[in-house]
């Protein structure tokens, strides 16, 4: 009987190392990502608030005539320590779009923290190269399940003032993500900007190897850095007046 119990015990120590041994970190492969923008929430955040008579008219007369969210599809690819995150070609289009669509293709080589932006403003392309975004990320203990991952949740301050919500899986050893976020110990699958309504979450995982000519940095556009390209947009968005408010949450979408 004790023969028994040790071969048995031994049995099954054996089958969970195997399992272990056999678990697979998917390194390369294909995810996309869907963005959600609530547009009604940005233009009360710009509009509604307003004591002024006009804003307020302006207000409820494009929330009739814009849908409350906007959904953009994207595709991230990655294969080790690079990946290209591309827009999927939209077809829709409605008065308030500020921030909503996706205007960036970005190429990040995580090895040289170096990223390469082709960013469309203003009827300009911008071909935007510098480090990546350094983020003090913190961790917390709060799991959620995204694509059939398990995700932990990290949380970070951004550009003094914006709050990101980030959902990462270290089943997905690349520390990567949408848009221009990385830094955390593997690939951020869930990313939420709450105070300025968007999030984006990937809707499938596809786990397969991509050639490496399909991960390439974008070569079109002015040549620009990062504080280069905020000069240039300040300098336009000046020239518009306005209210602080609707200035920064025009401003802070386009430099993600």
């Amino acid at each position: 009987m004790k023969t028994q119990f040790i071969l048995l015990t031994s049995l099954i120590f054996s089958t969970f190392g195997l399992f272990a041994q056999n678990a697979r970190f998917t390194k390369s492969g294909v995810i996309e990502f869907e963005k959600s923008t609530n547009q009604h929430a940005l233009m009360k955040k710009n509009f509604g608030s307003s004591t002024d008579a006009r804003f307020g008219s302006m207000f409820e007369d494009m929330k009739k005539n814009t849908p409350q969210f906007k959904i953009s599809k994207s595709i991230l690819k990655f294969s080790g320590d690079k990946s290209l995150f591309t827009p999927v070609a939209e077809t829709d289009g409605h008065m308030f779009d500020t921030g909503a669509g996706q205007i960036n293709t970005i190429y990040t080589d995580l090895n040289s923290s170096i990223s390469t932006t082709e960013k469309k403003l203003f009827e300009e392309t911008f071909l935007v190269k510098d480090s990546t975004r350094k983020i003090n990320w913190k961790l917390t203990n709060e799991i959620r399940t995204i694509a059939g991952y398990e995700c932990r949740r990290a949380n970070a301050i951004i550009m003094d003032s914006v709050y990101v919500v980030a959902f990462y899986t270290d089943k997905i050893p690349v520390s990567g993500g949408p848009e221009s976020f990385t830094g955390l110990p593997g690939m951020i699958l869930g990313l939420a900007l709450p105070h300025d309504h968007i999030t984006w979450f990937a809707k499938t995982v596809t786990d397969k190897s991509v050639p490496e000519n399909e991960i390439k940095p974008p070569v079109k556009g002015k040549p620009v850095n990062n504080k280069g390209l905020m000069e240039t947009i300040n300098k336009l968005v000046s020239k518009w007046g306005g209210r602080e408010n609707q200035i920064n949450s025009f401003i802070r979408p386009l430099v993600l």
